[in-house]
């Protein structure tokens, strides 16, 4: 706002104030009075239009937009461990709480998960901790043990939230309030769990289930009366209940919530991720009670974004002194990149296009590619359309 405002505009209209019968020529005393004081001035309005940036969201740096989100009670999501799955042999032996390294990170066995199977969780927080799988080199000694590997990220870790992410957080606060349980209640509690990527919200999502069918007719009553007493113990409990919620017409598909999340990489969730976020959300065993985050009455089911594998296949024409081997690998980073373009905007859309068009271009915008023709993608020359639930992944690059 002030960049017009410099030094010499200050300078100059501080002499002109003063009458053109005193001397005003450089090295004067009144220029040697005025000079001073216009650097001065400029100074404080640099600092006046440094104010004026940071107490706005959209020109806002960091520090001071992080002032600004308190005023809307938001916080950047901080930096998350990640978690993975640890094999060790022999399957006998009791790792839990032992550490380990691969290459520059260290981690911690935290949980058993089954025979020679634990969770591992990585000591440094942030998406570096997804780096690493293989063989793992015990910090301190443990008798008996022959192996130790990483084998699968089953929660990824995530770096503190970006700047821009937060910035549009800021701004989506404004257009649509959380609260009570509504779509934008669901998506903030759930894409602050770490590990979550994006969720997507259906509400009341078995409506094509139909309230009156499930009420018991005349055979069905005499067909319960029957076998009821022929069951014991879990059996008989859940079918009286069931049978009894029915012919109370009770059964409803109302406060049904179906949460599809991605990992925090926007690949599909592990089934570890699906589970924490459930039992943070609306715990399976006290479904719809609300000892989680969802409200009373809601019965929330959390499941991940189905993986569509994408395959291309296209003929591709080089320059004069490249070959495939020399470019395939900007190949594989050019549609990997549209695919997790496409993953990240999953949840703000209907559903996704895998678009044919948007490959060929990325991909003649690789040095040494000249032209790219007859491209299919799944072996059909068409736009790849992808269900509502479903996300592509990158599957390679022939032809």
């Amino acid at each position: 706002m002030f960049e017009n405002t410099t030094y010499e505009a200050i300078r100059d209209r501080m002499l002109a104030r003063v009458s053109d019968k005193l001397d005003k020529r450089e090295g004067s005393v009144i220029w040697d009075t005025h000079s001073p004081t216009a650097a001065e001035l400029q100074i404080l309005y640099i600092e006046l239009d440094t104010i004026l940036r940071e107490a706005y969201g959209d020109t806002a740096s960091r520090e001071f937009l992080i002032l600004r989100c308190r005023e809307r009670g938001i916080a950047p999501y901080p930096a998350v461990r990640a978690v993975l799955r640890g094999e060790f042999t022999p399957a006998d032996i009791d790792v839990t709480g032992k550490r380990f390294n691969i290459g520059s990170m260290n981690y911690r066995v935290t949980e058993k998960t089954g025979d020679g199977a634990y969770q591992v969780e990585c000591e440094t927080a942030g998406a570096a901790g997804n780096r690493y799988l293989g063989s793992m080199i015990p910090i301190d000694y443990i008798d008996g043990l022959q192996t130790a590997e990483l084998t699968q990220v089953l929660i990824p870790g995530e770096d503190e939230e970006g700047t821009e992410d937060l910035r549009q957080r800021y701004f989506s606060s404004f257009a649509e309030k959380a609260f009570g349980g509504n779509a934008a209640d669901y998506m903030e509690k759930t894409n602050a769990i770490p590990g979550v990527g994006r969720t997507k919200v259906t509400r009341v999502w078995n409506g094509d289930i139909s309230p009156s069918s499930m009420i018991p007719s005349a055979d069905v009553s005499a067909w319960y009366e029957g076998i009821i007493g022929t069951l014991e113990g879990e059996s008989a409990a859940w079918l009286t209940a069931v049978y009894t919620a029915a012919a109370q017409k009770k059964l409803t598909t109302a406060g049904t919530v179906l949460l599809t999340i991605t990992d925090a990489e926007y690949g599909p969730a592990s089934d570890t991720l699906v589970a924490a976020v459930q039992n943070e959300i609306d715990p399976e065993g006290n479904a719809g009670d609300g000892y989680g985050l969802a409200p009373i009455g809601h019965v929330v089911t959390v499941k991940s974004a189905a993986a569509v594998t994408v395959n291309v296949e296209a003929k591709i024409t080089l320059e004069v002194g490249y070959s495939r081997e020399s470019v395939q690998g900007a190949i594989d980073e050019a549609v990997s990149g549209y695919l997790l373009e496409l993953r990240r905007a999953w949840a703000d859309r209907s559903y996704l296009v895998v678009r044919i068009s948007q490959i060929e271009a990325r991909i003649l915008n690789i040095p040494g590619i000249v032209d790219i023709q007859d491209t299919l993608l799944n072996g059909a020359g068409n736009n790849l359309t992808l269900g509502a639930f479903e996300i592509p992944i990158y599957g390679g690059v022939s032809g």
